[in-house]
Protein backbone atom coordinates (compact mmCIF):
# COMPACT_ATOMS: atom_id res chain seq x y z
CA UNK A 1 0.00 0.00 0.00
CA UNK A 2 1.57 3.43 -0.98
CA UNK A 3 2.58 5.73 1.64
CA UNK A 4 0.20 8.75 2.54
CA UNK A 5 1.33 12.28 1.06
CA UNK A 6 2.88 14.37 4.23
CA UNK A 7 0.67 17.02 5.88
CA UNK A 8 1.98 20.08 4.86
CA UNK A 9 1.12 24.36 4.41
CA UNK A 10 2.57 26.77 3.95
CA UNK A 11 3.96 28.56 6.98
CA UNK A 12 3.92 24.98 8.75
CA UNK A 13 7.20 24.27 10.93
CA UNK A 14 8.52 20.95 11.00
CA UNK A 15 10.93 18.73 12.95
CA UNK A 16 13.11 16.75 10.47
CA UNK A 17 14.69 13.38 11.57
CA UNK A 18 17.25 11.79 8.84
CA UNK A 19 19.53 8.55 9.75
CA UNK A 20 21.99 6.34 8.05
CA UNK A 21 20.86 3.04 7.01
CA UNK A 22 21.03 0.41 9.53
CA UNK A 23 22.52 3.41 11.63
CA UNK A 24 25.79 4.10 9.83
CA UNK A 25 27.76 7.07 8.83
CA UNK A 26 26.14 10.01 6.39
CA UNK A 27 28.70 12.32 7.33
CA UNK A 28 32.43 10.87 7.27
CA UNK A 29 34.76 13.50 7.66
CA UNK A 30 34.24 17.74 7.51
CA UNK A 31 34.05 17.80 3.82
CA UNK A 32 31.06 15.94 3.71
CA UNK A 33 29.23 17.87 5.94
CA UNK A 34 30.51 21.17 4.43
CA UNK A 35 28.92 19.92 1.12
CA UNK A 36 25.42 19.11 2.70
CA UNK A 37 25.42 22.11 4.49
CA UNK A 38 25.77 24.13 0.55
CA UNK A 39 23.55 22.13 -0.45
CA UNK A 40 20.93 22.61 2.46
CA UNK A 41 21.56 26.71 2.14
CA UNK A 42 21.29 26.47 -1.44
CA UNK A 43 17.78 24.82 -1.36
CA UNK A 44 16.57 26.72 1.55
CA UNK A 45 17.03 29.67 -0.17
CA UNK A 46 15.67 28.45 -3.68
CA UNK A 47 12.73 27.85 -2.25
CA UNK A 48 12.57 29.90 0.48
CA UNK A 49 12.44 27.71 3.46
CA UNK A 50 13.15 29.09 6.92
CA UNK A 51 15.59 27.11 9.30
CA UNK A 52 15.20 28.26 12.77
CA UNK A 53 17.65 24.73 13.88
CA UNK A 54 19.91 22.31 12.79
CA UNK A 55 22.56 19.66 13.88
CA UNK A 56 24.50 17.53 11.93
CA UNK A 57 25.57 13.99 13.97
CA UNK A 58 27.84 11.61 12.17
CA UNK A 59 24.67 9.00 11.53
CA UNK A 60 22.18 11.62 11.59
CA UNK A 61 20.68 15.33 11.72
CA UNK A 62 17.87 17.38 12.49
CA UNK A 63 16.29 20.34 11.06
CA UNK A 64 13.46 22.67 12.24
CA UNK A 65 11.76 23.82 9.22
CA UNK A 66 8.99 26.49 8.10
CA UNK A 67 7.49 25.22 4.78
CA UNK A 68 7.72 28.31 2.27
CA UNK A 69 6.65 28.05 -1.44
CA UNK A 70 7.45 24.57 -1.73
CA UNK A 71 5.75 21.17 0.03
CA UNK A 72 8.54 20.23 2.79
CA UNK A 73 8.64 16.67 1.14
CA UNK A 74 9.92 18.42 -2.10
CA UNK A 75 12.52 19.99 -0.90
CA UNK A 76 14.42 17.59 1.46
CA UNK A 77 13.74 14.78 -1.68
CA UNK A 78 16.14 17.66 -3.14
CA UNK A 79 18.53 17.64 -0.65
CA UNK A 80 18.21 13.60 0.23
CA UNK A 81 18.97 12.70 -3.32
CA UNK A 82 21.86 15.45 -4.18
CA UNK A 83 23.34 14.97 -1.80
CA UNK A 84 23.49 10.68 -1.44
CA UNK A 85 24.34 10.68 -5.18
CA UNK A 86 27.50 13.07 -4.45
CA UNK A 87 28.31 10.90 -1.18
CA UNK A 88 28.33 7.85 -3.11
CA UNK A 89 29.93 8.73 -5.68
CA UNK A 90 32.60 10.54 -3.30
CA UNK A 91 33.02 7.76 -1.64
CA UNK A 92 32.72 4.82 -3.89
CA UNK A 93 29.96 3.14 -2.79
CA UNK A 94 26.33 2.05 -3.97
CA UNK A 95 22.57 1.67 -2.94
CA UNK A 96 20.91 3.76 -0.38
CA UNK A 97 22.17 6.05 2.40
CA UNK A 98 19.23 6.98 4.59
CA UNK A 99 17.12 4.73 6.11
CA UNK A 100 13.48 4.85 4.89
CA UNK A 101 11.70 8.40 4.63
CA UNK A 102 12.27 11.02 6.47
CA UNK A 103 10.74 11.76 10.03
CA UNK A 104 8.71 14.79 10.04
CA UNK A 105 6.46 16.18 12.44
CA UNK A 106 4.27 18.68 12.09
CA UNK A 107 4.88 21.25 15.06
CA UNK A 108 3.15 24.07 16.93
CA UNK A 109 4.60 26.41 16.80
CA UNK A 110 4.03 28.88 19.62
CA UNK A 111 4.13 26.29 22.12
CA UNK A 112 7.25 23.91 20.70
CA UNK A 113 9.66 26.23 18.19
CA UNK A 114 11.89 27.28 21.35
CA UNK A 115 11.82 23.76 23.29
CA UNK A 116 12.82 22.37 19.93
CA UNK A 117 15.44 24.66 18.78
CA UNK A 118 16.80 23.95 21.99
CA UNK A 119 17.14 20.14 21.95
CA UNK A 120 17.93 20.32 18.06
CA UNK A 121 21.00 22.23 18.95
CA UNK A 122 22.08 19.91 22.26
CA UNK A 123 22.29 17.08 20.35
CA UNK A 124 26.26 16.99 19.56
CA UNK A 125 26.30 17.95 23.19
CA UNK A 126 24.25 14.53 24.25
CA UNK A 127 26.25 12.80 21.30
CA UNK A 128 30.01 13.87 23.02
CA UNK A 129 30.60 15.31 20.08
CA UNK A 130 31.72 18.48 21.86
CA UNK A 131 32.40 18.66 25.58
CA UNK A 132 30.56 21.53 27.06
CA UNK A 133 28.56 24.50 26.30
CA UNK A 134 31.20 26.62 25.92
CA UNK A 135 32.62 24.36 23.15
CA UNK A 136 29.21 24.16 21.32
CA UNK A 137 29.33 28.31 20.96
CA UNK A 138 32.00 27.38 18.51
CA UNK A 139 31.06 24.11 16.86
CA UNK A 140 30.57 24.60 13.34
CA UNK A 141 28.11 21.93 12.81
CA UNK A 142 24.98 23.45 14.76
CA UNK A 143 22.40 26.09 14.28
CA UNK A 144 23.73 27.09 18.23
CA UNK A 145 26.97 28.80 17.21
CA UNK A 146 24.84 31.20 14.28
CA UNK A 147 22.54 32.04 17.14
CA UNK A 148 25.21 32.74 19.20
CA UNK A 149 27.29 34.70 16.43
CA UNK A 150 30.39 32.78 16.17
CA UNK A 151 29.85 32.03 12.23
CA UNK A 152 26.98 33.36 9.58
CA UNK A 153 24.74 31.43 7.80
CA UNK A 154 22.73 33.42 5.14
CA UNK A 155 20.14 30.83 4.79
CA UNK A 156 19.89 30.20 8.93
CA UNK A 157 16.55 32.71 10.55
CA UNK A 158 18.59 33.78 13.91
CA UNK A 159 16.61 37.18 13.88
CA UNK A 160 13.30 35.77 14.92
CA UNK A 161 14.58 33.14 17.17
CA UNK A 162 16.45 35.63 19.50
CA UNK A 163 14.04 38.41 19.18
CA UNK A 164 11.69 36.08 21.21
CA UNK A 165 14.60 37.08 24.48
CA UNK A 166 14.79 40.80 23.66
CA UNK A 167 15.18 43.59 21.20
CA UNK A 168 18.71 43.88 22.41
CA UNK A 169 21.32 41.37 21.13
CA UNK A 170 23.31 41.57 23.05
CA UNK A 171 21.03 40.46 26.21
CA UNK A 172 19.15 38.23 23.93
CA UNK A 173 21.94 36.34 22.91
CA UNK A 174 22.80 35.53 26.50
CA UNK A 175 19.36 35.23 27.72
CA UNK A 176 19.24 32.39 24.39
CA UNK A 177 22.56 30.80 25.61
CA UNK A 178 20.73 30.20 29.65
CA UNK A 179 17.88 28.97 28.32
CA UNK A 180 19.88 26.14 26.40
CA UNK A 181 22.44 25.26 29.25
CA UNK A 182 19.08 25.09 30.88
CA UNK A 183 18.14 22.02 28.88
CA UNK A 184 21.31 19.88 29.17
CA UNK A 185 20.07 18.07 32.28
CA UNK A 186 16.67 16.91 30.41
CA UNK A 187 18.70 14.72 28.08
CA UNK A 188 16.96 12.96 25.37
CA UNK A 189 12.84 13.57 25.26
CA UNK A 190 10.80 11.25 23.42
CA UNK A 191 8.05 13.99 23.76
CA UNK A 192 9.77 15.91 21.03
CA UNK A 193 10.77 13.19 18.68
CA UNK A 194 8.11 10.64 18.71
CA UNK A 195 4.48 8.88 19.64
CA UNK A 196 0.94 7.72 18.36
CA UNK A 197 -1.17 10.66 18.35
CA UNK A 198 -4.07 9.20 15.63
CA UNK A 199 -3.57 5.86 17.21
CA UNK A 200 -3.84 6.75 20.80
CA UNK A 201 -6.37 9.38 20.30
CA UNK A 202 -8.63 7.01 19.04
CA UNK A 203 -9.04 8.94 15.68
CA UNK A 204 -11.04 11.68 14.72
CA UNK A 205 -14.06 10.57 17.20
CA UNK A 206 -11.22 10.94 19.85
CA UNK A 207 -10.17 14.21 18.56
CA UNK A 208 -13.23 15.87 18.41
CA UNK A 209 -13.85 15.01 22.37
CA UNK A 210 -10.01 15.64 22.87
CA UNK A 211 -9.51 18.78 21.30
CA UNK A 212 -11.30 20.84 24.37
CA UNK A 213 -8.79 19.48 26.78
CA UNK A 214 -5.62 21.08 25.48
CA UNK A 215 -3.74 17.84 26.09
CA UNK A 216 -0.29 18.03 24.59
CA UNK A 217 -0.48 15.04 22.10
CA UNK A 218 2.41 12.90 20.32
CA UNK A 219 2.47 12.47 16.72
CA UNK A 220 2.84 9.35 14.42
CA UNK A 221 5.78 11.37 13.08
CA UNK A 222 3.41 13.58 11.55
CA UNK A 223 1.62 16.12 14.23
CA UNK A 224 2.85 17.72 17.45
CA UNK A 225 0.76 20.07 19.50
CA UNK A 226 -2.81 20.33 21.43
CA UNK A 227 -5.73 18.93 20.97
CA UNK A 228 -7.05 21.59 19.09
CA UNK A 229 -4.16 22.36 17.10
CA UNK A 230 -4.02 19.23 15.79
CA UNK A 231 -8.02 19.20 14.70
CA UNK A 232 -7.05 22.05 12.97
CA UNK A 233 -4.27 20.52 11.36
CA UNK A 234 -5.94 17.32 10.13
CA UNK A 235 -9.22 19.42 8.99
CA UNK A 236 -7.34 21.74 6.82
CA UNK A 237 -5.77 18.83 5.61
CA UNK A 238 -9.20 16.40 4.89
CA UNK A 239 -10.35 19.83 3.45
CA UNK A 240 -7.26 19.88 1.08
CA UNK A 241 -7.88 16.02 0.01
CA UNK A 242 -11.77 16.50 -0.39
CA UNK A 243 -11.05 19.36 -2.57
CA UNK A 244 -8.66 17.29 -5.32
CA UNK A 245 -11.31 14.42 -4.55
CA UNK A 246 -13.95 17.25 -5.67
CA UNK A 247 -11.89 18.48 -9.04
CA UNK A 248 -11.12 14.76 -9.84
CA UNK A 249 -14.72 13.55 -9.47
CA UNK A 250 -15.74 16.53 -12.09
CA UNK A 251 -13.13 15.41 -14.40
CA UNK A 252 -10.52 17.88 -13.78
CA UNK A 253 -7.13 16.45 -15.02
CA UNK A 254 -4.25 17.99 -16.72
CA UNK A 255 -5.51 18.26 -20.22
CA UNK A 256 -8.31 20.40 -18.63
CA UNK A 257 -5.94 22.23 -16.37
CA UNK A 258 -4.55 23.03 -19.60
CA UNK A 259 -6.87 23.80 -21.14
CA UNK A 260 -8.21 26.25 -18.37
CA UNK A 261 -4.86 27.99 -18.31
CA UNK A 262 -5.05 28.57 -22.26
CA UNK A 263 -8.45 30.31 -21.83
CA UNK A 264 -6.85 32.67 -19.01
CA UNK A 265 -4.19 34.03 -20.53
CA UNK A 266 -5.84 34.02 -24.04
CA UNK A 267 -3.03 31.20 -25.77
CA UNK A 268 -3.03 28.27 -27.63
CA UNK A 269 -2.97 25.16 -25.57
CA UNK A 270 -0.16 23.58 -27.21
CA UNK A 271 1.59 26.97 -25.82
CA UNK A 272 1.05 25.77 -22.76
CA UNK A 273 2.41 22.06 -23.44
CA UNK A 274 5.64 24.37 -25.55
CA UNK A 275 9.06 24.50 -24.56
CA UNK A 276 11.19 27.45 -24.59
CA UNK A 277 11.63 30.66 -22.87
CA UNK A 278 8.98 33.41 -23.87
CA UNK A 279 7.60 34.85 -20.95
CA UNK A 280 4.18 33.54 -22.15
CA UNK A 281 5.18 30.14 -22.44
CA UNK A 282 7.39 30.59 -19.27
CA UNK A 283 3.56 31.73 -17.76
CA UNK A 284 1.84 29.62 -19.10
CA UNK A 285 3.58 26.68 -18.20
CA UNK A 286 4.43 27.77 -14.51
CA UNK A 287 0.15 28.22 -13.92
CA UNK A 288 -0.34 24.70 -15.10
CA UNK A 289 2.72 23.54 -12.99
CA UNK A 290 1.11 25.01 -10.03
CA UNK A 291 -2.64 23.90 -10.21
CA UNK A 292 -1.45 20.20 -11.00
CA UNK A 293 0.76 20.14 -7.66
CA UNK A 294 -1.47 22.28 -5.03
CA UNK A 295 -4.99 21.59 -7.39
CA UNK A 296 -4.41 18.23 -8.34
CA UNK A 297 -2.10 16.67 -6.17
CA UNK A 298 0.50 15.26 -8.63
CA UNK A 299 4.04 14.57 -8.43
CA UNK A 300 6.84 17.48 -9.43
CA UNK A 301 8.56 14.41 -10.53
CA UNK A 302 5.93 13.35 -13.10
CA UNK A 303 5.78 16.76 -13.96
CA UNK A 304 9.26 17.37 -14.68
CA UNK A 305 9.37 13.67 -17.14
CA UNK A 306 6.12 15.75 -18.69
CA UNK A 307 8.35 18.88 -19.65
CA UNK A 308 12.17 16.93 -19.06
CA UNK A 309 12.87 19.49 -16.34
CA UNK A 310 14.36 18.80 -13.05
CA UNK A 311 12.67 18.59 -10.22
CA UNK A 312 14.44 22.23 -8.99
CA UNK A 313 13.20 23.69 -12.20
CA UNK A 314 9.45 22.03 -11.59
CA UNK A 315 9.90 23.60 -8.16
CA UNK A 316 10.24 27.27 -9.42
CA UNK A 317 7.96 26.93 -11.65
CA UNK A 318 5.27 26.13 -8.77
CA UNK A 319 6.26 29.30 -7.18
CA UNK A 320 5.83 31.72 -9.83
CA UNK A 321 2.66 29.77 -10.92
CA UNK A 322 1.41 30.93 -7.36
CA UNK A 323 2.88 33.89 -7.84
CA UNK A 324 0.28 34.66 -11.36
CA UNK A 325 -2.43 33.39 -9.96
CA UNK A 326 -2.27 35.40 -6.73
CA UNK A 327 -1.45 38.55 -8.90
CA UNK A 328 -4.20 37.54 -11.47
CA UNK A 329 -6.47 36.25 -9.24
CA UNK A 330 -6.99 33.48 -11.67
CA UNK A 331 -9.25 30.28 -10.37
CA UNK A 332 -8.79 27.19 -11.38
CA UNK A 333 -12.70 26.53 -11.90
CA UNK A 334 -15.22 29.65 -11.44
CA UNK A 335 -16.92 28.24 -8.56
Amino acid sequence: MPRGSRIDAAGAVHHIMVRGIERKKIFESNADRDHFLKRLGEILQDTQTTCFAWSLIPNHFHLLLRTGNVPISTVMRRLLTGYAIWYNRTHRRHGHLFQNRFKSILCQEDAYLLELVRYIHLNPLRARLVQDLDALDDYPYSGHSALMGRVRNLWQETEEILRLFGNRPASAQRDYRNYVGEGIDQGRRQDLTGGGLIRSAGGWEGLKTGGSERNHWRSDERILGDGDFVTQVLAQAQEQLEMRHALRADGMDLDKVALRVSELMNIKVDDVWAKGKRQYIVDARSLLCFWAVEELGLMMSSLGRKFKLSIPAISKSVARGKQIAELKEFKLTDS
